[in-house]
């Protein structure tokens, strides 16, 4: 079968196609190695642009994750498009094996992980991702449970400082997490700007030399910690190594130095022998756990200056791969 034509190349699609532009694709597609007849599994669907790059290189089949309700209602026509060879599924990349399993998707022949929050979820005001257009403080992927505006508004000040630090790896993070407590015995947080504020007043002003606003840490931090972003990244690699078939191949991109440690301890400790002494192994575990993973490459892979000056957003994207072997999967080592 002749792959199809990309259709976001043509005239009118140019603002599908500016909105969105997928990370590392070709080094994706590379890793990958699609080809026809195989189950690939893209755990975060997004705006589509892995899964369609993936069923226009071969004849193969995509079960395609998002646990977004607007990702996967604007995902709808490219199932229309596509037909039986995508499936589109809304659920968190944590219970892909569950989901491949109940929609007869197995054997898994690769499985592809784009970690953190799309270009859609950014530049939509609406969600609270970003403070670079007012909006909501909301931050849920899934629309579900705790928003950021509930954590600023209600958590005391020393979780918050913890929460900063763990997971935006702000050094001043009791400074922030004092200036949010007290303004909020004036007025409620209520949008992104308005903490966006109060958070560069407490770190001393945004000065023209400085990279990154100061309060993208905060927002980062406020961002994972709402959608249990690593919580997320450790079950789904966990979930991956249970579905994949032997020569089967795991592809994640990262964003951050907290997401890229995860998956290189991961890979790490997979593709070696298991650890000598653990609580959670059991006796002559030496026997019993075979490395499940062979590493693709050592280094992770990251984007050109062709792609840079065109997505500023992949300057700081990680590609990190690794082939199945047939050994049985490991225990969840708790880390």
């Amino acid at each position: 079968m002749t792959p199809r034509r990309d259709p976001t190349a043509g005239q009118g699609n140019r603002d599908v196609r500016s909105r969105h532009i997928p990370v590392l694709l070709p080094q994706v597609l590379a890793a990958l190695e699609p080809k026809a007849g195989q189950h690939i599994l893209d755990g975060t669907f997004g705006a589509g642009g892995y899964t369609r790059a993936i069923l226009d290189s071969a004849d193969c089949n995509v079960l395609a994750l998002d646990r977004d309700p607007s990702a996967i209602e604007s995902g709808q026509q490219l199932v229309e498009e596509y037909g039986p060879r995508l499936q589109l599924v809304q659920s968190t990349f944590s219970r892909l094996d569950e989901v491949a399993q109940a929609g007869n998707f197995t054997p898994v022949n690769a499985v592809v992980l784009d970690i953190g929050v799309s270009s859609m979820q950014l530049d939509e005001a609406a969600r609270g991702f970003s403070f670079q257009t007012d909006g909501p403080l909301d931050m849920r992927m899934s629309r579900e449970g705790l928003s950021a505006a509930d954590i600023v508004n209600t958590f005391d000040e020393e979780r918050i400082a913890d929460i900063l630090y763990q997971f935006g790896e702000e050094r001043r993070s009791r400074a922030v997490a004092r200036a949010i407590t007290r303004r909020r015995v004036e007025v409620p947080f209520q949008t992104t700007r308005d903490l966006a504020v109060v958070v560069e007043k407490a770190l001393g002003g945004h000065r023209h030399d400085q990279k990154i606003h100061p309060a993208t840490r905060t927002f980062q931090a406020l961002r994972i910690f709402v959608n249990d972003e690593l919580g997320q990244l450790k079950l789904g690699l966990l979930a991956a190594e249970r579905c994949l078939a032997p020569g089967g191949r795991l592809v994640v991109v990262t964003f951050h130095s907290l997401e890229d440690r995860i998956v290189k301890r991961f890979l790490t400790e997979r593709a070696g022998a298991a650890p000598r002494s653990s609580r959670h192994l059991p006796e002559n575990s030496e026997q019993l756990y075979k490395p499940s993973f062979q590493i693709v490459n050592r280094r992770p892979l990251t984007s050109e200056k062709g792609e840079l000056n065109v997505n500023p957003r992949a300057r700081s994207a990680r590609l990190r791969s690794a082939v199945r072997t047939n050994a049985h999967p490991w225990p969840d080592l708790g880390h």
